[in-house]
């Protein structure tokens, strides 16, 4: 984590009538908190965001599933009240609460009336220090998962990224469905609930951003409340693992009409010097809507699929270059070779001074549009930190973007795009196609 001494402003000029600049200040509590704060007390409005690395990657042996639902169950009750009670409470203090949670973290999102402050973050704090954990809460939250699985089951496209990522990670819990297995699901008991909290919710792992009418003193005072109490340490995070994939392809048969092809190797880390070449080059690629490369050749000339693209994936244990199609059965081999060769030609041949133009027009001009409100910036400021960004990034990001070089993105090119290695994972019905090495 990076650390600064308070207060450590930057200045941030956006293109947005509403918002011409934004100070965001690193706030370090008496107990040993960081967060970061934009001020903004033209409404009496805070939205808060607070954010554990980890996620469901830290789902004990035998018992995956379980941090998702113990996530899904932190507003089914806390404290003295249940579920109707908890609810009840925070719709009269006009408070939102939202808890999610992915591979790597889980998040929670607050937004509160600046009078209302003290109240709404008495009852989150509940939430997250005191759940419940009834065991009808737990039993309806499992019941509403286990309709998901079984959705799931049936989709082409969850079909597609679950065979793929089994393939990528056979010994990760990346290579499996953070919602469980129906058998999985319902072995899970109010202990495993509370197991999965002590794993996640730890002071040594929270990322914090807010954005609002609140001072860094206040802040300061807000999250010791709030958060003071939940244990020091969480389980140990997961190891870094290198993708096993290698090329070929993978058919998953499944009635349909229309086949889904998820596609990738391994790609680049968000660190790495060459982040920003590569995330240039796959704008180019398959990032940047219908001006990308695969959308113009199997979309435009050919009329193979309605849409196509490709996109990074940087996941804190491992990162994959990864792209998806969708074609009729007996157009898809057509559409899987298009692919290929594509990665190919860009690989051997690189792009074009024009094109990287147009990828950098993208990337500039869209960034500034994400700072929209309070929550948005808030969501932001919370991931830079814990993507090991630095404080001034969003006033640097640009000139990294236009700082680039044509030939650096073309080297990026011939060091990570590698055709041969693409493993396609096809679920339909693919005529010309069948499974591979």
């Amino acid at each position: 984590m990076i650390r600064f001494v308070l207060p450590l402003l930057v200045t941030l000029t956006l293109a947005l009538p509403a918002r011409a600049e934004v100070e965001i200040q690193e706030v370090q509590t008496p107990g040993g908190l960081t967060a970061w704060l934009v001020e903004e007390h033209s409404i009496p409005f805070t939205a808060l965001e607070i954010w554990f690395r980890g996620g469901t990657s830290l789902d004990r042996p035998g018992k995956r599933g379980a941090v998702n639902l113990m996530t899904a169950t932190l507003e089914e009750g806390a404290g003295d009240m249940d579920a109707l009670a908890f609810t009840r409470a925070k719709e009269m203090l006009a408070a939102s609460f939202g808890y999610d949670v992915s591979d790597d973290t889980l998040t929670v999102s607050a937004k509160f009336l600046t009078e209302n402050r003290g109240k709404a973050i008495a009852l989150l704090r509940e939430s997250l220090v005191n759940p419940r954990f009834d065991q009808d809460a737990v039993d309806r939250v499992r019941g509403q998962v286990a309709s998901i699985i079984r959705s799931d089951e049936k989709d082409p496209n969850d079909i597609a990224g679950r065979a793929f990522e089994s393939q990528a990670f056979p010994d990760h819990p990346y290579g499996t469905d953070s919602n469980g297995t129906l058998d999985s699901l319902n072995g899970l008991t109010r202990q495993d609930m509370l197991d999965a909290h002590a794993d996640t919710m730890a002071r040594d792992r929270i990322y914090i951003g807010a954005v609002g009418d609140i001072t860094p003193e206040e802040l300061a005072t807000l999250l010791d409340d709030l958060l003071g109490d939940l244990p020091e340490t969480g389980a140990p995070l997961p190891a870094d693992i290198e993708p096993a994939l290698t090329g070929g392809t993978t058919v998953v048969p499944y009635d349909t009409p229309q086949s889904v092809a998820l596609f990738g190797h391994s790609g680049v880390a968000r660190e790495s010097d060459d982040f920003f070449p590569a995330y240039l080059l796959n704008t180019i690629l398959g990032g940047g809507g219908f001006e990308s490369r695969l959308m113009t050749e199997v979309r435009e000339k050919r009329g193979l699929t309605y849409g196509v693209y490709s996109y990074i994936v940087d996941k804190d244990n491992a990162d994959l270059w990864m792209g998806q199609v969708q074609s009729a059965n007996n157009r898809v081999a057509e559409a899987i070779e298009v692919v290929k060769q594509q990665w190919a030609d860009i690989a051997a041949n690189g792009v074009t001074e024009e094109e990287l133009t147009a990828a950098k027009k993208y990337m500039t001009g869209a960034y500034p549009l994400r700072f929209d409100g309070n929550g948005p910036i808030a969501n932001i400021i919370t991931g830079m930190q814990i993507e090991g960004m630095p404080l001034d990034y969003p006033a640097t990001r640009n000139d990294k973007v236009d700082a680039v070089t044509l030939e650096q993105v073309n080297d990026v090119a011939r060091r990570y795009l590698r055709p041969d290695d693409l493993r396609f994972v096809v679920v339909g019905q693919p005529e010309g196609l069948s499974s591979t090495n």
